[in-house]
């Protein structure tokens, strides 16, 4: 199996909010990760829209799979996200981290999400620290 595929299941198996979100992997490779998951009632506002929280996190999770891929412990050093269109209940989002680039100390990833019906719902932008150490020994 490889290393990205084994931080991620490590990362995953402890990660509640990923579980309670209901996020899947759809891919896992060095410097990108594709997650996938179904908005459910709870993740609505007072609007019948998707909370900004939640696009955001399924982003923040791509991106924290995707930047310590190379298992090189990572953190987050500062994120944003533009929200695109609004989501729906029942809406099937995808999120795609991409590696855009990096030093031995920094990455920079950039994180799109899209419903069913391939429409960008929303853009993110994040940056990690490379601490160094080893995820997996």
């Amino acid at each position: 199996m490889k290393i990205s595929q084994q931080v991620f299941e490590k990362m995953y198996r402890k990660d509640g909010f990923s579980q309670w979100l209901g996020i899947e992997a759809v891919e896992v490779n060095d410097g990108q990760c594709i997650l996938k998951m179904t908005v459910r009632a709870e993740m609505l506002n007072g609007f019948d829209v998707a909370h900004g929280g939640i696009v955001y996190s399924l982003c923040d999770s791509a991106f924290a799979f995707a930047c310590n891929s190379y298992n090189d412990l990572s953190v987050s050093v500062e994120t944003s996200v533009t929200h695109c269109k609004a989501i729906k209940e029942n809406d099937v989002l995808i999120a795609e981290a991409k590696l855009i680039t990096h030093s031995k100390k920094i990455g920079t990833y950039q994180v799109i999400a899209k419903n069913q019906l391939d429409e960008i719902v929303a853009v993110f932008k994040g940056i990690c620290y490379k601490t160094g150490k080893l995820f997996i020994e």
